[in-house]
């Protein structure tokens, strides 16, 4: 990790909107890539990035889109077939009613989250968020001038946000709104449906917004998945087609809103986007019917995950977060050292293997822990692991 990177809070002349955090899983990455440059082989598990192609009918449907049709704007909120298309798919996979009216397409769910905040939220107003967490929900929520709540989570309640812990922090000042996701990151825990079913009746109970994060859906190995949808329809969800879908680099994404959102979402997506990649839109359609494909990738991260469920404990490594979805395994790094960041520029000079401090996740209690990803093909995932085990055997 290049510690002489530029820090926006010195920078003559930045904004102080801009002074947040770097995103340390992409500084990784960098560090990675230079060590690449000059020759080295680095194995990945820093980024929450599948290793797999995108799957052969989006690429097909990428190709006859460049062929036949014009490739221009479409409306703010979305092509509408790939917005009719996504409210089918709630009442397929969770047997929930969603009118394509409510589905806004958003260029990844980076812009769901600005375009969200932006319309649900004013200035000044108090968000909250699970720690460890996304780091860029905090930095998201900093620009935009809202003020972050960070709620500590702890093992006895599987490391999710409960409804006592956001109404003691409502009581302590009050909340506009609170962001979870589950499956999380960088943890790869799920909340069960009916912690998800309580968080969100509390909410709608005290008048906070509820936004939640579901873009690792169908990326589930241990529990039952559940849209927030399916208990409030005051809640937002984002999603994506870039984690399940394996289309990160087509910046494509989706987001169900309150009825009463649709509009100002529309408004602020014309001034700030004008609309999502039309060619992705395109090409996304297509993914719904790659199932097969995708489910095989999935099998691929289900091997990755028990290999490292296997060999982690072994290592030392035998405290970590409930991995129930996504393709994360979040561990302690306490047998070896309480500084992570340390640990990881350590093992990516000395390994080859990059992995992300937990300082990205959890600034309090992170320098004691790291992510790996197991996004990766399972030969590189094995080569990573076999290279860890000797490298912490030196």
């Amino acid at each position: 990790m290049d510690e002489t990177r530029h820090d926006p809070l010195n920078e003559a002349g930045a904004s102080r909107r801009s002074a947040v955090a770097p995103f340390i899983a992409m500084d990784v990455k960098s560090a990675a890539n230079a060590l690449e440059a000059a020759g080295r082989r680095v194995l990945h598990l820093e980024i929450g990035e599948p290793g797999a192609r995108t799957p052969e009918r989006v690429r097909d449907a990428a190709r006859a889109a460049l062929e036949d049709e014009r490739i221009g704007y479409t409306e703010a909120l979305g092509w509408r077939p790939l917005r009719e298309r996504i409210a089918r798919h709630y009442g397929e996979h969770y047997g929930v009613d969603v009118p394509a009216g409510r589905v806004a397409i958003t260029t990844g769910s980076s812009a769901g989250f600005n375009l969200a905040f932006l319309a649900a939220f004013d200035h000044g107003d108090r968000v909250a968020i699970a720690s460890p967490g996304y780091p860029a929900y905090r930095n998201i929520l900093a620009a935009l001038g809202l003020h972050v709540v960070e709620l500590p989570t702890a093992a006895r309640d599987r490391h999710v946000i409960t409804p006592e812990m956001l109404e003691r922090a409502h009581e302590s000042a009050p909340l506009a709104g609170v962001l979870v996701a589950s499956p999380g990151n960088p943890t790869g825990t799920l909340m069960a449906p009916e912690a998800l079913a309580a968080l969100t009746e509390t909410c709608d109970r005290l008048g906070i917004r509820f936004i939640s994060d579901e873009i690792y859906h169908r990326l589930v190995y241990e529990g039952r998945e559940e849209t927030a949808l399916a208990f409030s329809d005051r809640a937002i969800v984002i999603n994506s087609f870039s984690k399940y879908y394996c289309m990160t680099g087509w910046r494509i994404g989706w987001t169900v809103l309150p009825q009463e959102l649709v509009r100002p979402v529309e408004r602020i997506a014309q001034s700030l986007y004008i609309s999502a990649p039309d060619l992705s839109q395109r090409a996304a359609l297509a993914a719904f019917e790659a199932t097969d494909e995708l489910e095989a990738i999935k099998a691929g991260y289900a091997a990755n995950r028990r290999l490292l469920l296997d060999r982690l404990p072994a290592m030392g490594f035998d405290d970590f977060f409930p991995v129930d979805g996504a393709f994360y395994v979040y561990a302690s790094t306490r047998r070896f050292t309480n500084d992570s960041a340390a640990f990881a520029r350590a093992m990516l000079e000395e390994a080859g293997v990059a992995a992300t401090p937990g300082l990205d996740f959890d600034r309090s209690r992170g320098d004691g822990h790291i992510r790996f990803s197991f996004a990766g093909s399972e030969a590189e995932v094995a080569e990573a692991v076999q290279r860890l085990e000797d490298w912490l055997k030196r």
